[in-house]
């Protein structure tokens, strides 16, 4: 029997803190999160399809959440301030939420209007900060991929804790960012 008040918004949410937290994404598990909202794991397909709605559905929250973070982050700003805003905010993002964040990566079924306009959300606010750098078009798709591909990168290694050295990985994220900066400046 499904528990009075449990919604799918509540079991994305007891995902999303699953994922987030310990063995993260690939420890994701209908029996965790059923056990996590307080029901047996059939109750859940009252609110969700299975394993893999329930993946899709953190994705999208994912994609939201941080398409929402680098908008609020880099509006109002311009060139080197709105990109470091904007990565800043990603990186954030991804420290905060691992598993949410690894959810988000994959690119949306086509057919998934869903996911596509949460996806669009962080692709439109890049495709918008560079037009600062006179970036338009294919131009402004090729450095949004570029750009999100150098940040992705080094929060993967962050997260996957690939920087033992002992300098700072704040000061090599904003050495980062701002040889991003220059490079898109140098167009």
């Amino acid at each position: 029997m499904a528990r009075a008040g449990l919604s799918p918004d509540a079991v994305v949410e007891a995902a999303a803190r699953l994922a987030d937290g310990d063995g993260g994404l690939d420890a994701l598990t209908l029996a965790r999160v059923a056990a996590a909202v307080g029901v047996r794991t059939p109750s859940l397909y009252s609110h969700v399809g299975g394993l893999d709605d329930l993946r899709r559905r953190l994705a999208v929250r994912g994609m939201r959440e941080v398409g929402d973070a680098v908008r609020d982050a880099a509006v109002g700003k311009a060139r080197g301030d709105a990109l470091r805003a904007a990565a800043d905010a990603l990186r954030a993002y991804a420290l905060a939420h691992p598993g949410t964040y690894a959810a988000a990566q994959r690119a949306p079924d086509p057919g998934d209007e869903q996911a596509v306009a949460a996806a669009g959300t962080t692709v439109a606010v890049f495709i918008s900060l560079l037009a600062g750098y006179g970036l338009e078009d294919e131009d402004a798709i090729h450095a949004t991929r570029a750009v999100r591909s150098a940040i992705h990168g080094f929060v993967t290694f962050e997260t996957g804790g690939g920087f033992g050295m002992a300098e700072s990985v704040d000061e090599s994220f904003a050495r980062m960012v701002a040889m991003l900066d220059a490079g898109l400046s140098s167009r």
